[in-house]
Formats: structure tokens, sequence, C-alpha cells
């Protein structure tokens, strides 16, 4: 069934004028009156509509039920994604939130070969907002994850936010998640860009007491690393079944 993220308080059993661009996917999908749409407004829980009518620039439903539906998974996950080239960093956050991944921080490392600031870093932090909310609308998703303003490495590990763990990919790494004991409730993911932390920025945070993990004998790319980090975590602690 399409779905669709609507940023408006959300009401059953009232007539909804659909905003302008839920009208144009409703469009390119040809869906017609009658046809049954979810929309959610990122709030946690679901809202299941039957479109009533649609124009040319407009199209309204009828919106009948609301479902407490959740999909978060039990480990609280947040991203720290050293920022990476070309697509490579849409697609980390697309599969990131599909995989389960709450909250993004783009870093700006040595190593990055992308320098973004002013109003480029503003635009470029809103685009990918809007990939993670089409990711959640593809995914079923029902709370948005946000991606924060872009920091440097240094300035972030400055403000070390809470969490049961904070794990360091690192290709140097020896612990797996099999050592880790005690489950966490939260947990946070440092990935380094295309070349990877330098060693200053490695050594910095494992000073703020991040911990290297190991996620086995090959190098990974940037793109690859932070998910196969996230389906891990999502089969050992998460909603992942083997």
């Amino acid at each position: 069934m399409p779905r669709f993220f609507i940023d408006a308080v959300l009401t059953t059993a009232e007539q909804y004028a659909l905003p302008d661009t839920v009208v144009r996917h409703i469009q390119v999908l040809r869906l017609r009156e009658g046809d049954a749409i979810t929309l959610f407004n990122g709030r946690g829980g679901e809202f299941q509509a039957t479109l009533t009518s649609i124009g040319k620039r407009d199209a309204s439903c009828d919106i009948q039920r609301f479902d407490d539906t959740s999909r978060e998974s039990p480990v609280w996950l947040g991203l720290a994604q050293a920022i990476s080239s070309g697509d490579r960093m849409e697609f980390t956050l697309q599969k990131g939130v599909e995989m389960g991944v709450n909250v993004f921080q783009p870093l700006a490392t040595e190593r990055s070969i992308v320098k973004l600031a002013g109003d480029r870093a503003d635009k470029r932090v809103q685009r990918w907002q809007e990939i993670v909310i089409a990711a959640c609308e593809q995914s079923g998703r029902n709370v948005i994850p946000q991606v924060l303003p872009i920091l440097t490495l240094k300035q972030w590990l400055a403000a070390l936010p809470p969490a049961d763990a904070h794990l360091l990919l690192s290709p140097l790494g020896t612990r797996r998640l099999a050592d880790i004991a005690q489950q966490p409730t939260q947990a946070w993911l440092l990935a380094g860009p295309e070349g990877g932390l330098s060693a200053a920025e490695e050594n910095a945070a494992i000073s703020a007491g991040w911990t290297p993990l190991k996620l086995g004998p090959r190098i990974l790319r940037t793109e690859t690393a932070a998910l196969a980090a996230v389906g891990a975590i999502q089969t050992v602690w998460g909603d992942y079944s083997v």
C-alpha cells in the first residue's frame, strides 16, 4: 500500500486535502479514487485512508483509522558517518533508515573528500533529510530519523552523546560485538570516510571512550562498513531474526 509522510497533525473521521508533494506522487503512481493509502506524520503510528478525489493539481482522502504501529528496533542506534563523496552518503542514509538507524550525525573529517560549509552545508543536510523521509515511506517506519547539522569530528567528540556503547569502526579494531557482555539499549557507531579516519582521529576517539570494533578480516568501503555494522547490531541486539 502506498505510504506518504505528511508533516501535520492528522485525525481520523475527516476529509483531508493532501499537500502538493503527495499529490504529485499519487499522479506518478496512477492511483485512483477509492484506492487505499497510508499516511504518517513522524509522531508514531500511521493512519489508514481512502482517496476520495483526484484532480490535476489536488487530491483529498478520507482518514478512517489510526494504527498505533511501531517498527522501531529495541536497540536505539545512532550513526556518526564521516561525509563521503558521490552518492555514497545518500546510499548510507537510505539503507541506514531501512535497517533501523535512529539518528544520523554527518561528520567533517581530515580525509573527507567533500567539504561543506555555510549554505551548501545547510542545503545538503536538507537534501539528506528528504532522502531519510523517502526511505521511511518505503520501509514502513513511522518515526523519522533526524539528520543533524554537520560537525567536525573534534566538535562532536567534545560533546560525547550518551549511550551504553560507543563503537568505532576500525580495520585495527580487536573487539567484537560478542565481546560486549552487556546488551546496550542505546549505541552509537562512528564510521570514517573513503580513506578512513586518520591515526590522530582514531586515537582521539579512543581517548574519548570509543571502542574499536572489528567486523572481519576484509577491508570494507565506507558505504559498506557502517551498514554491515548496523546489520550485525540488529542481529545480535536488535530485531533481526536468524
